[in-house]
């Protein structure tokens, strides 16, 4: 009687086949990674470090709005509380509305290290100009996207040659259009420039959703899975970083249960969060990986839902940890990534 081989077929070398171009289309996450592991998990799997205990060392907040031109930040401030307000060692500040020019000669009053002061510009003015009073000021500067233009491609370019880090907030909802049309004023605005500064861009980390949608939808949804392959096409140009802001998701973020508690457990609602903001997290970390991601506490301006700096703290950081993440990688996210991009002058 005869019976069969068990030995497996030889694989083939890794040098057989075509090799694959760039970009590749991103693996989707298992629905185990945004679950916690299974009871009977042998003691031979170590779980990672608890993500509450998980924190970075220092914190480049990269994303401080303050409407009132409040330089003492008394209401971020005391947003942030003691355990992010501790760890925080510099900000990236914008003032909308407020008088540039008095705000530098208070600079030196702030007690936050400001290590970039946001400097708003309008793709759309076909004229632009660089206040003198700013020159020996490490600044940014920053726009909002919503198409591109003749306009935009030209206001980018100037931006782009003063050689300082550019902030996007693309307004725009994300489709492939609006993805084609932004590729298309980088390539243009880049077109030349011996050096090209850090772009960052926001509201794509995690983009407008609907809270609505259940989740175990969202894994096949065509909205997620536009997004994979969108976040992929980004992250091609090399000086482009996306910034992990508090979502637009008409809804305020959800606050982290009190240290006093004796047993200090989520609410659904984080849960929830954390969970959505995963699933996320992880194709732009496979597409930038985390040398190109910075943590900001403040939402984009035309975000739905209010946050606290210390809410959206806990949620990012824990979220980031629960990916399986190590302590390098938290603090690039929250501090050495920021310091690389907005760090000099």
């Amino acid at each position: 009687m005869s019976t069969q081989s068990s030995i497996p077929p030889t694989p083939p070398s890794p040098g057989a086949g075509t090799r694959r171009r760039v970009p590749k289309p991103k693996p989707k996450l298992p629905l185990s990674a945004f679950s916690p592991p299974n009871s009977g998990t042998g003691d031979s799997f170590p779980l990672p470090p608890s993500p509450t205990t998980t924190h970075p060392k220092v914190i480049f907040d990269a994303n401080v709005i303050v409407a009132n031109g409040d330089l003492k930040l008394s209401l971020w401030k005391a947003e942030t509380g003691q355990i992010m307000g501790s760890r925080v060692g510099g900000i990236v500040l914008s003032l909308p509305g407020a008088d540039l020019e008095k705000v530098v000669e208070q600079l030196g009053s702030s007690e936050t290290p400001i290590i970039s002061l946001s400097v708003p510009f309008n793709l759309n003015d076909k004229t632009q100009s660089f206040p003198s009073y700013l020159s020996n000021i490490p600044t940014s500067l920053s726009t909002v996207f919503n198409e591109s233009t003749p306009e935009g491609v030209n206001s980018l370019k100037w931006a782009l040659e003063r050689g300082r880090p550019v902030d996007v907030d693309i307004q725009a909802a994300i489709s492939d259009a609006v993805l084609e049309s932004f590729e298309d004023i980088i390539s243009k605005a880049t077109a030349g420039l011996n050096k090209i500064p850090p772009i960052v861009l926001s509201n794509i980390l995690p983009p407008p959703h609907d809270l609505e949608l259940p989740i175990v939808k969202l894994m096949n949804h065509p909205t997620y899975l536009a997004f994979q392959s969108q976040v992929a096409a980004l992250s091609l140009f090399p000086d482009v970083y996306v910034k992990f802001l508090p979502p637009s998701w008409d809804a305020p973020t959800p606050p982290t249960p009190s240290v006093e508690v004796a047993e200090m457990t989520d609410t659904q609602q984080k849960l929830e969060w954390k969970r959505r903001i995963k699933m996320y997290l992880g194709p732009v970390m496979e597409a930038f990986g985390y040398q190109r991601i910075i943590f900001g506490s403040s939402p984009c301006p035309t975000s739905s839902g209010s946050s606290i700096a210390s809410d959206w703290y806990e949620i990012a950081r824990e979220s980031l940890s629960e990916l399986g993440v190590e302590q390098d990688f938290v603090d690039a996210v929250f501090y050495g990534n920021a310091k690389k991009v907005y760090g000099s002058e």
